[in-house]
């Protein structure tokens, strides 16, 4: 019988495969806290950290789905990807070029708790990266 990816996945690293990105986020704080690590550090933990808040944490969809006003209740990968059905991935996606529906892509970032605390662990992360490159204010 075979395997799929994602089950693979999950029994080698122990379900521990799509949490890298918190792994990721404890070093970025450490970074910031022991200042010894450099700002290439820095940044470049949090571009992990962002790479993972926008692709692989696990989320709802929330895609617009008909005759529902909260979207999709399926399991999700990161904010920029939808769940398992091929429409909705493109739909989140479209959300973000079209300018009519960017708004709703937004409002969905703080639809619950999940989505919630990884769009502030992207932002967080985005910031971090922005102020390693201030000198004075970045880690020496």
């Amino acid at each position: 019988m075979a395997t799929s990816g994602a089950r693979a996945r999950s029994s080698r690293l122990g379900g521990l495969g799509q949490w890298w990105g918190v792994i990721a986020a404890a070093l970025l704080i450490a970074a910031w806290i022991n200042k010894a690590a450099g700002p290439a550090i820095v940044v470049t933990l949090s571009a992990l950290v962002l790479v993972w808040c926008f692709f692989q944490a696990p989320v709802t969809c929330a895609a617009p789905v008909r005759g529902r006003t909260d979207g999709c209740r399926n399991n999700a990968t990161g904010l920029l990807m939808g769940c398992h059905i091929r429409q909705h991935r493109w739909q989140k996606l479209k959300m973000l070029i079209l300018r009519r529906q960017v708004r709703e892509f937004c409002s969905g970032l703080f639809s619950d708790g999940k989505a919630t605390l990884v769009t502030l662990a992207a932002i967080g992360s985005f910031l971090s990266g922005l102020v390693a490159f201030i000198p004075g204010v970045a880690v020496n």
